[in-house]
């Protein structure tokens, strides 16, 4: 396989370069007929034809409008990093890496919020950073953009035979601000594997299963699949890439594969210093922050809050950063259920006191949330990052510093945090943690 600097990376695979294509006769006739295969398979894919799907598109009759323009106030900014740097602190582990993706589950329940009442919306809102209406203003179009690298999509998908009647004025606000599409299936085995198979299209394959099973008397779905895929504004050459010690977590040595550069933007608080590395475009950056020495990742992560970190992200200092990270890959799967609870978030849970009447209605009883799932993939590499999120929420019925005059160093040779973000807004798409390599 041709990897030249003529050759472009796309959605994780190559495309031939001109040598590439000065093959023998027979070569270019199976090329051919594979791209028909390939072709063909997506054509199905996307009619749905070629693998027998057994949902029913419900969208008949509710088309996505142009949502309301929402000013969104600085307090909501600050309220969706602070549920952001919590969801990073309540799901730490203390001998794993951890991987969330904020904007993924802030996605997902805002758009459960919007079926909320009551206590259950006032606790929502809170506890997510700001009304349902400015949380869909702030989330309104996200991944939509012609050639960006981000990528969202949303769904939702209730069991069919009567056991819920969803309320029209609910799918019209999520298919306006969050372009969600709507499904009935059986929530049998079939529908598992339906779910499955949009979260694996709409994360480009870097999600592959979020979901085994069905549990009884789960009624309702919502569901965010992201997909991220950029390559660095100043990409690393082979001769930036060397062995090099890095200490995990432990205190155990690995050599492992570090990449070295030279950034513009640094990062300093109390307790951490950092830098920012660009994707393409210059819409989202990569931040990498190194607590210092004699304090843990985990103890500067349960330290942070939003307002802090906001701060820190918008004001780096121009400074040329000799940069050190190594090459890593990092997954997690976990349910948020336990975590959002200790966040602040219990009545959505509680199938006495939850209240999602403007969601629909479900003869069986009153509709709570029994599920959160949520799965994470991301690759760090020399040409960029590639990573994949999704969030699944089942509903249930009730049957600055000054800048420094000399150049600045930061050598992730030791455990660090990391984050994606988008430039515009300085929300998190990423957060993580690397405590091993």
């Amino acid at each position: 396989m041709c990897r030249s600097k003529i050759c472009r990376v796309y959605a994780g695979r190559w495309n031939g370069c001109p040598s590439c294509r000065d093959r023998k006769e027979e070569d270019r006739m199976k090329k051919k007929c594979l791209a028909l295969l390939v072709a063909g398979g997506l054509l199905c894919s996307t009619l749905m034809g070629c693998t027998r799907t057994y949902a029913t598109d419900l969208m008949d009759g509710v088309k996505a409008g142009t949502p309301t323009e929402v000013q969104v106030q600085k307090e909501t900014w600050t309220g969706m990093y602070d549920f952001s740097v919590k969801l990073l602190q309540t799901t730490c582990d203390r001998g794993e890496n951890t991987l969330v993706s904020p904007m993924s589950v802030l996605s997902a329940l805002a758009m459960t919020a919007n079926g909320a009442q009551g206590e259950t919306r006032t606790q929502m809102e809170k506890i997510l950073g700001g009304s349902v209406e400015q949380l869909n203003g702030a989330l309104a179009g996200l991944g939509q953009e012609n050639d960006s690298p981000l990528y969202l999509a949303n769904s939702i998908w209730f069991a069919e035979g009567g056991g819920i009647t969803p309320n029209p004025d609910f799918l019209q606000v999520n298919a306006d601000y969050y372009r969600a599409g709507v499904f009935e299936a059986p929530f049998d085995q079939t529908t598992v594997t339906d779910i499955n198979r949009w979260v694996k299209e709409h994360t480009h394959g870097m999600v592959e299963e979020v979901l085994r099973e069905i549990p009884r008397n789960t009624v309702m779905y919502l569901i965010n699949a992201l997909a991220f895929e950029a390559e660095w504004e100043d990409p690393y050459e082979d001769s930036d890439v060397w062995q090099q010690a890095f200490t995990n977590q432990e205190g155990k040595v690995q050599q492992v594969s570090m990449m070295h550069s030279e950034e513009q933007f640094y990062l300093r608080d109390d307790q951490a210093q950092g830098f920012v590395k660009y994707y393409q475009g210059g819409r989202y950056a990569f931040v990498a922050l190194l607590p210092d020495k004699g304090i843990s990742v985990l103890d500067y992560v349960e330290g942070l809050d939003g307002q802090q970190l906001k701060a820190l992200l918008d004001n780096p200092t121009s400074v040329s950063v000799v940069a050190t990270m190594p090459k890593f890959e990092s997954e997690m799967q976990v349910d948020l259920q336990e975590v959002l609870k200790k966040m602040g978030m219990d009545l959505p849970f509680d199938m006495e006191q939850a209240d999602f009447t403007d969601l629909g209605t479900c003869p069986e009883g009153k509709l709570y949330i029994n599920q959160v799932l949520h799965k994470t993939y991301i690759e760090v590499e020399e040409k960029g990052t590639q990573g994949g999120a999704a969030t699944v929420v089942g509903m249930n019925s009730a049957a600055a510093p000054e800048e420094p005059e000399e150049q600045m160093v930061v050598t992730l040779d030791r455990p660090f945090v990391y984050m994606v973000v988008d430039t515009s807004s300085m929300l998190p798409v990423f957060m993580g943690t690397v405590l091993s390599v």
